[in-house]
């Protein structure tokens, strides 16, 4: 961590402290908007791959969202999601062996990532993404997604329903919300009344829980082939959550566990990139 970081968070600790013993709402909308802020931006190096790419875009909620699309026509569509502080750029590896195989590819950076406009996101601007690319550009058979990604993915299909011929690919996804935000409360010395509040907040913008935003929960009412790929050594979305998911025996889900890839190497590894594609 850098000097930089270190003086950021201390600087937001003390103010939330400072802020919590006048108002907890207070702190726990600041709390909020800190925890939908991504910290990264990749704007500038995309790979040549994008370059050959149709240059999509579209609105939501007064964001610009840029989005991508390869083999426009293709037999089937494909829909890249990328994560939290990440970008579609990163799935570049898959464009062409997807287009093999004869996929329509499309690919778009979330609201606050990569060269799409925005300042913040959440699941919920995230789902609504994946359903207005569905709308506009659909129909969407496949899905690819990671971390964040696959929470918006399973978000929209649970609303979409009907998905019982559609094929999903989850790799590391955020499983439970609430595991999240208990590391970001951790780490940010938040008290109990602040987090209280922040989960307040959460339910009163959707009249949803928590727990509602779970792929774990939605993973119920989906009735698609998904793949899940998770590494027993994933630091963000750990392993214990979606072990739970995996325990239950879904009929419809087959897991692939790897070791030692972490959260942010697993979909670049060789071996996994080939499970995804003949997957597909």
């Amino acid at each position: 961590m850098g000097l930089g970081q270190k003086i950021a968070i201390g600087y937001y600790r003390t103010k939330f402290k400072l802020l919590s013993a006048v108002s907890k709402r207070k702190a726990a909308e600041l709390a909020f908007e800190l925890f939908s802020t991504p910290q990264l931006r990749y704007k500038k190096y995309f790979p040549k791959i994008f370059d050959k790419a149709e240059k999509l875009e579209m609105k939501i909620e007064g964001d610009t969202v840029k989005g991508y699309r390869w083999n426009k026509g293709g037999d089937r569509k494909v829909l890249i999601a990328h994560g939290f502080n990440s970008t579609v750029a990163k799935f570049d590896r898959y464009i062409v062996p997807l287009v093999k195989k004869g996929y329509e590819v499309l690919a778009f950076d979330a609201p606050a990532h990569g060269r799409s406009t925005g300042k913040q996101i959440n699941a919920v601007l995230y789902k609504e993404m994946v359903l207005e690319i569905i709308r506009q550009y659909g129909p969407v058979e496949s899905f690819m997604a990671h971390s964040f990604g696959g929470l918006a993915i399973m978000l929209a299909l649970e609303e979409i329903g009907h998905d019982e011929n559609y094929r999903v690919v989850l790799v590391a996804p955020a499983t439970e919300s609430k595991t999240a935000i208990d590391f970001f409360v951790s780490f940010m010395k938040l008290d109990d009344k602040v987090r209280a509040e922040f989960e307040n907040y959460i339910f009163e913008m959707r009249q949803k829980p928590v727990d509602w935003y779970s792929v774990s929960r939605a993973v119920e009412h989906v009735h698609a082939s998904i793949l899940w790929v998770h590494d027993e050594d994933d630091d963000l979305t750990p392993w214990k959550d979606a072990k739970k998911v995996q325990e239950k025996n879904y009929p419809h889900v087959r897991f692939v566990i790897t070791k030692g890839l972490g959260h942010r190497r697993i979909y670049r590894d060789n071996k996994v990139s080939k499970e995804i594609i003949d997957f597909l």
